[in-house]
């Protein structure tokens, strides 16, 4: 469920009329939902209320400070991968204690500067970060709470660039490891061992392949108390999927998922961390766009929008579907057109949809690409030397611009000439 719908024939965020926004701000842009940013996340919190947890968002997948604000005052944690993410999050009112360090590469840098701002934990992916964070932590006369992160080798059934729960991914420590990791673990003085995590990956549309990652790690917590480990806490990771199509058969709910973790894990009376980024922020967001032209081609129209493959990626990385509808509600019976919907950007990965059915469109009017809140933002760029485009933040009949867009003396007064060249 979203909180943007059509009203008296109008396309509205919560109760702000989209080509409000347009008028205001130019377009593209980026639309949240505070209601809806705030529904998913109770969702989860309501799915754990049977046990100790902490839902702790993903901030990979929306990392405005606004957002954060709105989810921190939730009573949301965050789970964050770099520095500049743990500063996002401080800087957005999010206490350390409150706040998980993920990924593969943390540097001495990024960790000292979570172990002196005040971090929950770190989620350790390898040995050699193991003894890194172990030097760093003495080096400031503290410890550093940890759990490992155990890759299960578990399919999670969902595209290869976002699985991580398969021998192969380059995430975490075999599990067939894990006893001999943990050992070497409390060898450190530099680090205190808490718990276990896993994530299998993003987008998954079915229970199964969590279960079977969590049975694995239900068994491990066994062995690894058996062997005098504390192990308290589970971090088990997010990417319940959300669906992007109205028309596919929906993905579990946090519902179930809340289910599944009490029957594979909570008779071991650990506090439970998941780390949902996508379910939470995917449906809260729109793209929105102008056609610029529509052109006639050989065998097909286009649609070429003022947006491009730079503001929302994921259709030309991931090959992913994004509803697109018009922000015009299309009258009762009107024959729809198939368009080819793409971008001004010089190549031909700058496309969105191909032979997508949508009523027959001019030049200005306004789209909007659903499901876009995810992994829109947070990856886009300035190629072709295109400008960052806007979001908004919308609450009730308020807006707000939670950052602007840059001019191009911004974007080019970032570049420095060498004085070789003055």
């Amino acid at each position: 469920m979203d909180h943007f719908l059509y009203r008296d024939g109008m396309l509205h965020a919560e109760d702000v009329p989209v080509a409000d926004i347009a008028a205001a701000v130019g377009t593209p842009f980026y639309v949240y939902s505070t209601a809806t940013l705030l529904r998913h996340f109770q969702l989860f919190d309501d799915a754990l209320s049977w046990t100790d947890h902490l839902v702790c968002f993903a901030m990979k997948s929306l990392s405005n400070q606004a957002v954060l604000r709105v989810l921190a005052q939730a009573g949301a944690g965050m789970d964050v991968v770099s520095q500049g993410e743990y500063l996002r999050a401080k800087a957005a009112g999010v206490p350390g204690d409150r706040i998980v360090f993920s990924g593969v590469g943390k540097t001495a840098e990024e960790m000292r500067t979570a172990l002196e701002g005040g971090i929950r934990q770190f989620n350790v992916e390898s040995e050699p970060e193991m003894e890194r964070l172990d030097q760093v932590a003495r080096s400031l006369g503290c410890v550093a709470p940890i759990t490992i992160r155990v890759n299960p080798d578990v399919d999670a059934k969902t595209h290869a660039k976002i699985a991580t729960g398969k021998s192969e991914n380059k995430f975490g420590i075999p599990i067939s490891r894990a006893r001999e990791v943990y050992a070497m673990a409390a060898r450190l003085p530099g680090l205190r061992v808490i718990g276990i995590d896993v994530h299998i990956g993003s987008q998954l549309t079915e229970l199964a392949p969590f279960e079977a990652a969590y049975k694995k790690v239900a068994e491990l917590t066994e062995q690894l108390r058996a062997d005098g480990h504390e192990i308290s806490r589970l971090d088990l990771g997010g990417g319940l999927g959300i669906p992007y199509t109205r028309s596919n058969e929906a993905p579990p709910v946090p519902t179930d998922y809340g289910a599944l973790i009490q029957r594979t894990v909570g008779h071991l009376g650990c506090e439970i961390e998941i780390e949902p980024g996508r379910l939470i922020s995917g449906n809260a967001g729109l793209m929105v766009a102008k056609v610029i032209y529509v052109k006639s081609g050989e065998d097909r129209d286009f649609l070429i929008l003022d947006g491009a493959m730079n503001d929302l990626i994921r259709p030309a990385m991931y090959e992913a579907w994004h509803d697109i509808v018009p922000v015009i509600e299309p009258q009762p019976g009107v024959e729809p057109t198939k368009y080819d919907i793409v971008g001004p950007v010089c190549e031909s990965g700058d496309t969105f949809a191909k032979g997508r059915e949508m009523p027959r469109l001019k030049p200005d009017d306004l789209v909007a690409f659903r499901s876009a809140g995810a992994y829109g933002a947070v990856m886009s760029s300035e190629y072709n030397s295109r400008l960052m485009i806007p979001e908004v933040l919308v609450h009730g009949d308020h807006l707000a611009v939670i950052r602007r867009r840059p001019t191009y003396e911004d974007m080019i007064a970032r570049d420095t000439v060498p004085e070789w060249l003055a």
